[in-house]
């Protein structure tokens, strides 16, 4: 059942101010801790780890969560994985008080305990944006939702270099803590819809392997996965890189490598501001195919660039055009989901979803850290950039794909009469 129209965008706002709040405190410390994994030991197999530790729970768990998150209260799945963030981030910072070290395990820990609890964050957010705005405005909201992520991005990484550099790291690690009180203090004045009681059995299996049907059943969406997969194979390897990039191979600072992560986040901000103002465009799959193109193609480029300020320079531009195109893939494909599955269905398929596209990042990570330490950081930035294009290409090429948007709004306007 929707919320009220006529106080929807009252109650959406306070949602997107509490995400705001939350994201950018846990990304600031997230930033934090790369930062200190790339000055402390210089490894690409470390921040390869650090980056599978992140997503890993996503990919394992995000189908088992899918059927949960139909079932479970939506605003205590949102709240209790903020406090989790907080306590291991309180226990990170007691650590290194005492100990005046943060020891690398207990990193780990503390980011795959994070990444567990986002397993169950994310798919509920996607889930519950149907129930919150109307039809007509989801397209615009979810790019306005992409804007508080992209906003995030942008102020974090600066915020966080400054802070890295003049606050210490067991004290800077304590924003988690204060980003939850504020998030959470938001977040309860949200009304967010619950989905109709389920009184059968919940059977874990059962309701993945059936979103894993109704995904496979839609040939179009489920192309669109798979692709979507091996973009992600070939992408987050140089993804995860992005601070040894600029601090080893341009021989930069953390100052810079702050620097481009808010280029970058700025050119996403962008894009969301263009979805968010345009984004009911009558055909997505044209803007989510070029998005393609415009990630792809300047990061090939980035791992020809010469090692030094210059190439850094022309590595920042680059950088601009990727986080423009980056919101139109996903934002974009995320609305055209959202729109293809029934709301009480969308937690199990986005969690299957969600798996898929999170199992091959690590994939690509496993060997990513070996490969970057023996033949250069600048070498998966080609082989990403090649990649990419390829998959755009493939997806231009074919027709269940290239006009999946056209057959989707087809249905639905059969639907609505």
């Amino acid at each position: 059942m929707k919320v009220n129209e006529a106080h929807w965008r009252r109650n959406i706002y306070l949602f997107l101010t509490s995400q705001f709040l939350t994201g950018i405190t846990s990304m600031i410390v997230q930033y934090a801790i790369i930062w200190y994994l790339t000055k402390e030991t210089g490894s690409a197999t470390i921040l390869s780890i650090a980056t599978i530790l992140g997503m890993l729970p996503m990919a394992l768990l995000s189908p088992f969560v899918g059927p949960l998150v139909d079932r479970w209260k939506k605003k205590a799945l949102l709240i209790v994985p903020d406090i989790v963030a907080a306590i291991f981030a309180i226990i990170l910072s007691v650590s290194g008080g005492v100990f005046h070290v943060f020891p690398v395990w207990l990193i780990f820990v503390s980011l795959l305990m994070r990444s567990i609890a986002q397993t169950f964050q994310m798919p509920t957010i996607q889930s519950v944006m149907p129930t919150m705005v109307p039809d007509a405005e989801l397209t615009r909201v979810n790019g306005q939702l992409g804007m508080v992520q992209s906003a995030n991005m942008v102020i974090a990484p600066a915020l966080g270099a400054f802070l890295f550099a003049i606050i210490p790291m067991q004290y800077l690690i304590l924003l988690d803590v204060l980003g939850a009180i504020l998030g959470i203090s938001f977040l309860i004045w949200v009304q967010i819809p619950n989905n109709e009681k389920i009184d059968a059995a919940l059977h874990m299996l059962h309701n993945t392997k059936l979103g894993l049907q109704q995904l496979m059943g839609n040939k179009g969406l489920w192309y669109i996965t798979i692709t979507g997969a091996v973009f992600m194979l070939l992408i987050m390897p140089a993804s995860s890189m992005y601070p040894l990039m600029t601090m080893k191979y341009f021989q930069g600072t953390v100052g810079q490598a702050g620097f481009i992560e808010v280029l970058y986040s700025s050119g996403m901000l962008a894009g969301g501001a263009i979805i968010g103002i345009w984004g009911n465009w009558a055909d997505r799959m044209k803007p989510v195919i070029f998005s393609l193109f415009l990630v792809g193609v300047p990061t090939g480029i980035s791992g020809l660039l010469p090692g030094n300020q210059t190439g850094f320079i022309w590595f920042a531009i680059l950088n601009v055009i990727e986080g423009v195109a980056s919101p139109l893939f996903n934002t974009l494909l995320m609305a055209m989901i959202q729109q293809s599955y029934p709301a009480k269905q969308l937690g199990r398929i986005l969690g299957v979803l969600n798996s898929i596209l999170s199992l091959t990042g690590p994939l690509g990570l496993i060997f990513a850290g070996p490969l970057a330490d023996s033949l250069g950081v600048e070498t998966l930035f080609i082989i990403a950039g090649i990649g990419t294009v390829i998959c755009g290409i493939f997806v231009l090429l074919i027709p269940v794909m290239r006009q999946y948007d056209i057959r989707l709004q087809e249905r639905l306007s059969e639907a609505e009469k």
